[in-house]
């Protein structure tokens, strides 16, 4: 596994116990449709969370900075042919992020939980 697929792996695993540690519960990790991958999948009460993970070193930018409009309308996508294949409700789901900055030594500098991100129109 290269550098940079270990750190994206890393930032997954933070994201995931995050969410789980704010009440949420993983549904899926790296849910492949047709139109693209969903880094985690999370049940949220009645609601379902298609999370977006992205991590940062902190010498290129905050990883939150790196989320743009075409890759919202791509997630929403994929959130709609998931719950399509699963049977899910779409009026019961939303699109998040979490977004993950890495300091020194490897470490976690920051980390922040957005919810229900507002996707742009076409």
């Amino acid at each position: 596994m290269n550098r940079r697929r270990e750190l994206g792996a890393f930032g997954e695993r933070v994201a995931a116990h995050r969410l789980e540690a704010a009440g949420l519960e993983i549904v899926d990790r790296n849910a492949r449709t047709a139109s693209g991958e969903i880094d985690l999948v999370a049940r949220d009460g009645e609601d379902v969370a298609f999370v977006e993970v992205r991590t940062r070193r902190a010498d290129r930018g905050t990883a939150a900075e790196s989320l743009d409009d075409r890759k919202l309308r791509r997630m929403w996508r994929c959130a709609m042919e998931y719950c399509e294949a699963q049977g899910l409700d779409p009026e019961r789901v939303r699109i998040d992020l979490v977004s993950l900055d890495i300091g020194a030594r490897d470490s976690v500098a920051h980390i922040e939980h957005f919810r229900g991100l507002e996707i742009p129109d076409e």
